[in-house]
């Protein structure tokens, strides 16, 4: 399933790579796309979206 996520408060590369890594500790083989410019997080997974915006919430990048 593709996930498409708003992440208001990502700012930069290191905050995407945060987010790319907040989302393989849930599904160590996601598909993860995030643009700080667009705030936008494209998400290639089959872990569920609860699950997803669990662990960016959980990193500091709750999504919208």
């Amino acid at each position: 399933m593709t996930l498409q996520l708003t992440v208001p408060n990502m700012v930069c590369s290191a905050c995407a790579n945060n987010i790319t890594n907040a989302v393989k500790t849930v599904d160590a083989s996601a598909d993860v796309q995030a643009d700080p410019t667009t705030k936008l997080v494209n998400v290639d997974t089959q872990a569920s979206e609860a699950a997803i915006k669990n662990a960016l919430a959980a990193a500091g990048y709750p999504a919208a």
